[in-house]
C-alpha cells in the first residue's frame, strides 16, 4: 500500500511540475519498492518531467532502470523507445539506433521504425531512412491516424524508391501504359 502512496505521489508532483517533489517520492519509491510495478511506471512518469526541466541525466538514468532491471517487456520497450528519442535530442545518433536495435514486439515494429526515420534522417542517411518510413507504413495500423505523418515524412524524403525492374508492371522496354 506505501508503494501505491508514493507512486500517486510522483503521479500528482509530476502533474504539477514539482520536479523536487517528483524525484523525492520516485527515489523513495525505487529504494523501498523497486522491485514493485509501481516503480517502472512511476519512472515512465518522471523522466518526461526530469526532461522537461532540463535534467536529461536523470531522464537517461530512469528510463534505464526501466530498461535494466524491469520484467515487464512492454514499459523496457516504452523505456527504450523514450531513451532512443532522448538520444536522438542530443544527436547521439548511433547510440540512438542501437537502442532500437533491441528485440521488441509487433504492436511497436510501427513505431520503432518510424523513429529510426526521423534518426536516419537528421543523420543525413535519407536512403535508410525512406526504408525505414517504409517499414513503418507496413507495421502501422492501416486505420491509425498516425499513419498520415509517417506518410508525410517519407513523401519529404522523396517517398518510395522504385524496385529495379519494376517499370509499372510492364514487360522491360515495353512502353507505359496511358
Amino acid at each position: 500500500e506505501r508503494a501505491s502512496v508514493l507512486y500517486n505521489a510522483v503521479s500528482a508532483a509530476a502533474r504539477a511540475n514539482d520536479v523536487a517533489k517528483a524525484k523525492d517520492a520516485m527515489s523513495q519509491l525505487a529504494d523501498k519498492y523497486g522491485g514493485t510495478g509501481y516503480a517502472p511506471r512511476a519512472a515512465l512518469i518522471v523522466a518526461p518531467v526530469l526532461f522537461e526541466t532540463g535534467d536529461k541525466a536523470g531522464a537517461k538514468a530512469q528510463l534505464a532502470a526501466v530498461i535494466d532491471r524491469d520484467t515487464e517487456d512492454e514499459l523496457k520497450q516504452i523505456a527504450r523507445l523514450r531513451l532512443a528519442a532522448i538520444l536522438f535530442d542530443d544527436k547521439q545518433y548511433d547510440d540512438a539506433l542501437r537502442t532500437l536495435d533491441a528485440k521488441h514486439d509487433e504492436a511497436f515494429a510501427g513505431i520503432y521504425a518510424d523513429m529510426r526515420g526521423d534518426i536516419l534522417t537528421a543523420a543525413g542517411r535519407n536512403g535508410e531512412a525512406r526504408s525505414a518510413y517504409q517499414t513503418a507504413l507496413a507495421r502501422l495500423d492501416a486505420k491509425s491516424q498516425y499513419r498520415n505523418f509517417v506518410q508525410v515524412k517519407l513523401d519529404a524524403l522523396g517517398g518510395a524508391v522504385p524496385v529495379a525492374g519494376a517499370a509499372g508492371g510492364s514487360a522491360p522496354g515495353a512502353p507505359a501504359a496511358p
